[in-house]
């Protein structure tokens, strides 16, 4: 009588499951991957070559010094997008902004071929004593 035990049959699932969930895993990451600069860290001056934009707590959208609609910036981004190489687009949004402003920007830029997006934050100012 014969005690092994026949291995192959799961083996085969197994790899058959693995294919599935290697083929399924990019299906279910629909995150935006940043790297946010740390708020404790060294102030970044403007490179040369950027697009600064900036949000207000009511949503208005400013390129560079000028406001801009939404139709503006899209023609604006556009031409920047054409551009060898791609600008950076640096944004600084105000702490009250809706995310939804910040990501029809993100979006728009996307769409014309700005993929270097930076964002823009305050350092921590001190309190008494070193608390922040």
């Amino acid at each position: 009588m014969l005690s092994d035990i026949n291995v192959t049959p799961m083996v085969d699932v197994m790899l058959v499951l693995l294919v599935i969930f290697i083929l399924a895993a990019p299906m279910f990451t629909h995150a935006v991957k940043l790297q946010l600069p740390a708020a404790a860290a060294a102030q970044a001056g403007a490179l040369p070559g950027s697009i600064m934009i900036a949000i207000d707590a009511g949503g208005a959208v400013y390129w560079d010094e000028d406001k801009v609609d939404l139709a503006q910036l899209a023609e604006r981004m556009a031409l920047a997008g054409a551009a060898v190489p791609a600008p950076e687009l640096q944004l600084r949004a105000d702490r009250s902004t809706r995310y939804e402003v910040v990501a029809q920007v993100m979006a728009a830029a996307q769409m014309h071929g700005l993929t270097k997006i930076g964002f823009i934050t305050e350092p921590h100012k001190e309190k008494q004593h070193g608390q922040r």
